[in-house]
């Protein structure tokens, strides 16, 4: 029986079925969806979403500000495609974190974690498995593919702590917009693979007859069905389709941008209208510039160079996500946010750069960088049902403090809890001691983002 169950139980996947289906309970809003773009290192506010043309040069930056669909709202120049689209989500200039260190501000974002020390692994489950655990207690699931997709997920400052490894999201790596790409064991092309691996499933099943006669408390039944789910999630059609972007005329896949993250946005988007739940993609690599993302020292990249380098990929790809949402009636039950970990510093200082590449000059060349800043900054949210096209909260006239209508990494996670459906009033998880707490202990969803 071992054996026979080795054929594919090597995919992990049987268990990790199994385990997210124990527990049944009942979760509310199933089909509602978030996408979350995660931009890792912290976007400068400043030069983006909360410009400040009032400010001195010393603060405000070289780009100038742009009007955008939406009368009295202006962002930079940067973000011209965005700018025609502003009436198609919210911009939150008011948000703030507690943590200045990229782990404990990232941790702080995906789990709400309070603490201010960057730690070498998070100590709560983040957002998305913790979605995915509540969500994986309703049973059964028809849908071949996972609840949580990373495109890629982001980087080790998530995880799933006590909730479990079962819960973490089925991860997409490699380039979509590479000719090569593929997902590995996701719907197999190979007929006679299949067969193959049906023919294994088949002598599974007639070995533990005899042990079905003694499975009182109906657990093999169980673990078939587990089997089941990752033997479809390996040969179904509909799962290698989900991911296969030849499927999409060439005028959209150009539309998103013909790179890594343009593709990735439109996988995004495939994914959750074939009906993932939970997706995360991040936006890193070599299109952010020399140290691969957007955490734009001085030291690291010549901060406005840097910006000006990814700003038209970055802007392509979320532009063309945002209006798909709506254009193809994904509006109410999706929800698209994108945001990083914080902000940069207000005030530009000016450092040695430590290597050459794109946007960064010679080592030892000194040029402008924007560090780390908790105090203030930006992200944007658009469908889910929410009323669109205006700004919640203000930063002060130097993006140095948010000054009205402040939110924390709690009311962040508690937002996107709201559209999920979970209630995070009363959804406790037994932590690593077998204690009952709270997904959310202080946060709040922001009002006018939820439905």
């Amino acid at each position: 029986m071992q054996f026979g169950l080795g054929a594919f139980g090597s995919l992990s996947l049987p268990g990790m079925l199994r385990l997210r289906a124990e527990n049944a309970l009942k979760s509310k809003s199933e089909r509602t969806a978030v996408i979350l773009v995660w931009l890792p290192g912290g976007c400068s506010h400043i030069d983006t979403y909360d410009p400040k043309p009032e400010a001195s040069t010393e603060y405000r930056g070289p780009f100038e500000t742009i009007p955008t669909k939406v009368p009295g709202t202006r962002i930079t120049e940067l973000l011209p495609l965005q700018a025609k689209i502003a009436d198609k989500f919210t911009i939150v200039r008011s948000m703030v974190n507690g943590a200045g260190g990229h782990p404990a501000g990232s941790m702080q974002m995906f789990s709400g974690d309070t603490d201010t020390r960057d730690k070498p692994r998070p100590r709560l489950p983040d957002w998305m498995s913790v979605a995915n655990y509540v969500r994986s207690q309703s049973g059964k699931r028809d849908n071949p593919l996972p609840r949580s997709i990373g495109v890629p997920s982001p980087s080790s400052y998530a995880g799933t702590a006590y909730v479990g490894d079962a819960y973490s999201p089925f991860n997409v790596t490699g380039d979509p917009n590479s000719p090569k790409f593929s997902v590995p064991n996701i719907g197999l092309s190979d007929a006679n693979e299949s067969q193959r691996i049906g023919r294994r499933v088949t002598l599974r099943e007639g070995l533990d007859t005899l042990e079905r006669a003694f499975d009182r408390e109906g657990e093999t039944g169980a673990l078939d069905e587990f089997e089941q789910q990752a033997l479809t999630l390996l040969t179904n059609p509909q799962a290698r389709d989900a991911f296969d972007l030849c499927k999409e005329d060439e005028a959209t896949r150009d539309r998103y941008g013909r790179n890594r993250w343009g593709q990735q946005l439109l996988l995004a988007r495939r994914l959750v209208e074939s009906g993932v739940d939970i997706i995360t993609s991040t936006l890193s690599g070599p299109l952010c510039g020399r140290v691969n993302n957007w955490d734009d020292h001085a030291v690291n990249h010549h901060v406005f160079d840097a910006l000006r380098f990814r700003a038209p990929a970055y802007d392509q790809a979320v532009s063309a996500l945002i209006e798909d949402i709506y254009k193809r009636g994904l509006h109410q039950r999706v929800l698209v946010v994108v945001t990083g970990e914080f902000g940069r510093t207000p005030k530009v200082n000016y450092q040695a750069s430590t290597g050459a590449g794109n946007a960064s000059a010679p080592a030892g060349t000194k040029q402008p960088g924007r560090d780390h800043w908790p105090r203030a900054f930006s992200n944007i949210w658009a469908g889910g049902g929410i009323q669109t096209g205006g700004i919640i909260g203000a930063s002060d006239k130097r993006g140095e403090d948010a000054i009205s209508r402040r939110f924390g990494p709690q009311d962040f996670i508690a937002t996107i809890y709201h559209h999920l459906g979970i209630d995070y009033h009363k959804t406790t998880i037994r932590d690593f001691n077998g204690r009952p707490t709270l997904i959310v202990d202080q946060g709040k969803p922001i009002p006018e983002l939820i439905a």
